[in-house]
Formats: C-alpha cells, structure tokens, sequence
C-alpha cells in the first residue's frame, strides 16, 4: 500500500507530509522516527476511548471502565486495526527489522497506529483526530456489554451465537505466509447460517483466530442493526 492509499484508508490527507512520513518511521531505520508520536498518540486514543465510554456506558462504575478500555487499547486490539488498514506496506524500517518480518509484528504495528494517531493530532487538531479514532473504533464500541471487558473477542462471539442459538463458528486455517522465523498465519472465521465469512491474520494462529472473530462481531454488528 502506498502513502495515498493509507491515506485514503483513513479518510484523511495529511497537509505536513513529513510528520506523516515520520509516524510511519521505525527507529531502526533513522531518526527522526516515530517514538515521540507514539507517545502522543497513546495520549490521545486513551483519552478518546475513554471519554466514549463515559458518554456510552453512564451508570458503569470507574473499574469497569477502566477494564473496557484496556481492552480496546492493548496491543492486539490496536494490531488488528493496523492490519485492517494495511499499515505494515508503509513503514520504512531497517534492513535488519525487514528481513526478520518486522512489517508484521505486532509490537511494531501497534506503536506505529499510535504514532498515526499522534501525527494525525498534530496535523488536524483534537476534533478531528478524535473523530477518526472514535470512526475506526466504532464496530468495537457498539459490541461492548458492561462486564465483557476482560473478554477475548472468541470469546464474546461463542457467547453471542449462543445467546441467539445458533450454531458456533468454525475456525479454518487458510494458509501460511513467510519464513518459519516470522510467519504469518490466515485463519477464517465462518458463520454458516448467517452467510458471514471473515479471514484474519497474525503472527500465531492463535492471533489469525482472535482477528478474524472480531471481524466476524463487526459484521454482527452490522447485521443486527438491519
């Protein structure tokens, strides 16, 4: 994916290019990089996902708050929407951070998002990076339920066909990608009765399984609202 495709992903056009180029810069390949971003976005979407879930969830105590929201803001939570928006394609990384797959890792992902989200602050102001975030949140937002928050995303959608008594979902692995030291898997997500297929994808099976129900609650989400 290229800068403009990213860009277009988020809804978007940067007016300082350089800070774009910056947040999507590793620390492995020059400075400056990303990590002052990084810490400004991570500023920034806790504060936006928190103040969602203040306006969303009023009579919930501050514990359970605080519980949803790490949910949303741990790394794999912020992987998968790195993943969704192709984000690895555009990191400029060092040679060494290259060949050991680090366009793929979650670790790296995560942090760059974050520094997207810093830059993004910088660029536009609050309002319209808190806008973008609370947009690119928002199928997660609409499927928390108060007491879920320590809930993986599998998890919650056993719970959710069930609830509806339908039959649970079945996990298919669609294939491997990379050599064995960063590999990457794709696992399917199919719900046969509602005609809903995901796919995702992760450094562990595990990980591909996790994205590709959470894709699968998204397309819930959509389906429940017709």
């Amino acid at each position: 994916m290229t800068v403009a495709r990213l860009q277009r992903a988020l809804g978007y056009v940067f007016r300082d290019q350089a800070l774009l180029q910056t947040a999507l810069t590793h620390r492995s390949y020059c400075s400056p990089h990303n990590e002052r971003l990084e810490f400004l976005g991570d500023a920034i979407l806790n504060a936006v996902i928190a103040r969602s879930l203040f306006d969303r969830f009023p009579d919930l105590p501050e514990g359970d708050l605080s519980r949803l929201r790490a949910s949303l803001v741990r790394q794999d939570s912020l992987h998968q929407q790195a993943v969704a928006l192709s984000l690895g394609d555009c990191l400029r990384l060092g040679e060494g951070e290259q060949k050991s797959g680090g366009q793929q890792r979650p670790s790296i992902l995560a942090d760059a998002l974050e520094a997207l989200f810093g830059a993004l602050w910088l660029d536009a102001g609050f309002d319209v990076a808190s806008a973008l975030i609370v947009r690119r949140y928002e199928p997660l937002l609409g499927q928390l339920t108060p007491g879920q928050g320590g809930k993986d995303a599998k998890t919650r959608l056993q719970e959710h066909l069930q609830g509806i008594r339908l039959a649970l979902p079945q996990y298919r692995l669609a294939g491997t990608e990379g050599e064995a030291h960063a590999q990457q898997f794709r696992v399917g997500c199919v719900i046969d009765s509602l005609g809903i297929h995901t796919e995702g994808r992760g450094s562990s099976r595990r990980a591909a399984e996790q994205m590709a129900a959470e894709r699968a609650l998204a397309a819930l989400a959509v389906v429940d609202k017709r």
